[in-house]
């Protein structure tokens, strides 16, 4: 009998007991910092599983001067697309494991104050940071901090950096290439809620950017406004945006929950897909596939993958490039046409 409580964590003492061995030669099997011999380090193994030894986090920190752990910053706010972000953090939680390492989500919206607090808890390697903005008030710190870290997303100063992401303002032009040469000479953009424009979100921001150059370039019109979310709000900022511009004959959609209402709403207002009007968004593929909608994808695993790859190569002390864009393809389906 081992005399613990149900629940009682197990203590490197236990396993020294366990195994007959004293306590610095468990530390020495854990940590291979000293060279034990075969039957030694095997007895020590075995009571470590019989045990169901882990050792703490914090106390392995201490003595590797390294958790194996990074944080993924997420703060779940308003305008952004959940199942976007859930893809994203998906693909950093099984790409980290293959780099042996695990994820800290954290999602309060702490800014500088919540990136200071999980630099100083001394719990994580690294860091990953989304939902970036043009001027993020994060970035400042995060060039003063000891803590190597990646952002998801580009503010406009990428100096000192290491960001990946799709190449939105690429994006937005494909977009606009696309319908321009199907004849289409009015067009206009659906994005963000307004909440994600007002905060600088780059992504946003870019998409937009890049829809006006390339219609400017190619001498079609242009609309840009922003669409909240949820049925009713987009059917009004639909209407509102036919009421106002009724020679829109091309649309682009970048905003994941607006892409089912969009296309239930267009033929409630007389308008038929693709006939009277073309539709293109920039979203998940998999939501695309589904709809037989036209689209950019935005390719939340390659993105994170390329992330987890590029904090390692920082913890590992290797160069990094300060930008890494994605480039975007266009997906031709059913929603767009000819004029």
């Amino acid at each position: 009998m081992s005399g613990r409580t149900p629940g009682e964590q197990v203590t490197i003492a236990d396993v020294a007991r366990h195994a007959g061995v004293a306590a610095s030669t468990v530390s020495y099997v854990l940590s291979g910092k000293r060279t034990i011999s075969a039957t030694t380090r095997g007895r020590v193994l075995a009571s470590v599983r019989a045990l169901g030894y882990h050792p703490h986090a914090g106390a392995r920190a201490l003595a590797s001067r390294k958790a194996n752990v990074i944080a993924l910053v997420l703060p779940l706010r308003t305008g952004m697309q959940v199942p976007v972000v859930m893809r994203f953090a998906t693909a950093v939680v099984t790409t980290a494991r293959r780099y042996d390492h695990d994820v800290l989500l954290v999602t309060a919206d702490e800014g500088p104050a919540g990136l200071h607090r999980i630099a100083g808890s001394a719990l994580v390697d690294g860091v990953l940071l989304m939902d970036v903005e043009l001027e993020d008030s994060r970035v400042p710190l995060l060039r003063e901090l000891a803590l190597p870290g990646v952002l998801i997303g580009h503010p406009a100063d990428s100096t000192g950096l290491a960001c990946v992401d799709l190449d939105f303002r690429r994006a937005g032009e494909l977009c606009v290439e696309h319908l321009a040469a199907a004849g289409h000479r009015r067009i206009a953009l659906l994005g963000a809620p307004a909440a994600v424009y007002d905060r600088g979100t780059g992504f946003a921001h870019r998409t937009r950017a890049g829809v006006r150059a390339a219609a400017e370039r190619l001498g079609v019109d242009a609309v840009t406004r922003p669409c909240e979310e949820g049925p009713a709000a987009v059917r009004r900022d639909l209407e509102a945006l036919l009421a106002d511009h009724p020679d829109v004959t091309g649309l682009v959609v970048q905003n994941e929950s607006a892409v089912g209402p969009v296309l239930a709403t267009l033929p409630l207002l007389g308008r038929r897909v693709p006939r009277d009007v073309s539709v293109v968004a920039i979203c998940p593929d998999e939501l695309a596939e589904q709809s037989g909608l036209t689209c950019v994808p935005v390719p939340a695993e390659e993105v994170g993958r390329q992330a987890v790859a590029l904090l390692m190569r920082r913890l590992n002390g290797e160069p990094v490039p300060e930008v890494t864009l994605l480039e975007p393809h266009l997906t031709v389906r059913d929603t767009s046409a000819g004029r």
